[in-house]
């Protein structure tokens, strides 16, 4: 069996030693007989499965006591709606900080409930920048302010903490959660897709404070309904069982390697390798600016889009797959999220030197 190198920004590529360890454990896990995809959620071999990712995940981000963790469904697109439905709070404005196309998703979604502030926009810069903090027009009246923690498509991160004062910061981080430590203290609620560094699609990831919980809009549904969820373990409704087995897995798996501190430090050296050949370069252009640039996915261009079909076949003809951009913005991205080797990226940055070598 030959293993690919996955550069896509999601469902993306899972550690090997956990794909092995499910596939061991299919059939019938710990002795029980059942695989857990057969499992009642309500069972007490699901119950400590459950219960055991819970608890790393608190372990791993340090998670304060006056947090709840939940498993919900509906990926980050449900928690658009989600996250107001629950936060507004009788109130009737929110902030938002436009940083891309996953900001823009954001905005448009939350305008079905509330009204929207825009705050501040990377739009005048291309999205090539997070909007200097100072430069921010926060609403006093607003519930909460919210932002991308980091954007998959357009490659850039926040790589410091917003102080917006005492309303609740909210962050999508469905692409670099767990990819570095994390003072959750600061922040009201976080969310996020497991499918980028935590797990395999299905499950989102909630970490909400009390007091922002038990508020819910009479309109929002009972299945997302923050304070049901919680005082029902995530469990109100029927869990994706398997994809929070899977999540545990790969938070043993990160505390294996040395827990956050370890990862952030492995993915800095892989996202320093490509991004000091690409400034190195004149044939492949990054357009994000440098202060601003993400750890996770990583866009660029090359000089004429008529040899990207060639690039990307080559590519895929040496084990690499998925390097195609989005198709709002084109070109190539690279995410190199926490499960891809420093391997790959080496793999990745010998072939475009290669590439540019025969049409350079």
């Amino acid at each position: 069996m030959t293993r690919v190198f996955n550069f896509s920004a999601g469902p993306a590529a899972l550690p090997e030693a956990v794909l092995r360890q499910a596939a061991d454990e299919m059939l019938d896990w710990h002795g029980s007989g059942m695989s857990v995809m057969e499992m009642s959620h309500r069972g007490k071999e699901f119950i400590s499965i459950h219960a055991e990712a819970e608890s790393l995940l608190r372990k791993l981000l340090a998670v304060p006591a006056n947090y709840k963790v939940l498993f919900m469904q509906g990926g980050a697109i449900g928690e658009n709606a989600i996250v107001p439905l629950n936060l507004l709070r009788g109130k009737t404005k929110a902030d938002y900080v436009d940083t891309g196309e996953w900001s823009k998703k954001s905005i448009k979604e939350a305008q079905r409930y509330c009204s929207v502030n825009v705050a501040a926009s990377g739009k005048d810069s291309g999205y090539t920048r997070i909007p200097a903090r100072a430069g921010w027009q926060l609403d006093p009246d607003a519930a909460y302010v919210h932002i991308c923690s980091n954007e998959t498509i357009g490659g850039v991160q926040y790589h410091w903490t917003p102080e917006v004062g005492a309303v609740p910061l909210v962050a999508d981080m469905s692409s670099d959660i767990l990819s570095r430590p994390l003072d959750v203290s600061k922040f009201g609620l976080i969310y996020g897709g497991a499918q980028k560094n935590v797990g395999p699609s299905g499950v989102t990831i909630v970490i909400v404070r009390d007091d922002l919980i038990g508020h819910a809009s009479p309109a929002c549904p009972s299945a997302f309904d923050y304070k049901l969820v919680a005082d029902n373990d995530s469990m109100y409704n029927t869990p994706p069982t398997y994809a929070i087995y899977i999540a545990g897995l790969v938070l043993k798996w990160i505390e294996a390697q040395g827990g956050l501190p370890a990862l952030e430090a492995h993915n800095r050296q892989k996202a320093a390798l490509l991004y000091d050949y690409l400034d190195r370069t004149s044939f492949y252009k990054c357009p994000v600016a440098r202060e601003d640039r993400s750890l996770m996915n990583v866009p660029f261009r090359l000089p004429d889009e008529k040899l990207d079909a060639a690039f990307l076949e080559g590519a895929q003809q040496r084990g690499m797959v998925q390097l195609k951009g989005h198709r709002s913005v084109g070109g190539m991205r690279a995410s190199i999220y926490n499960a891809m080797p420093i391997d790959g990226v080496r793999a990745l940055v010998a072939y475009m030197k290669e590439f540019e070598a025969r049409h350079g």
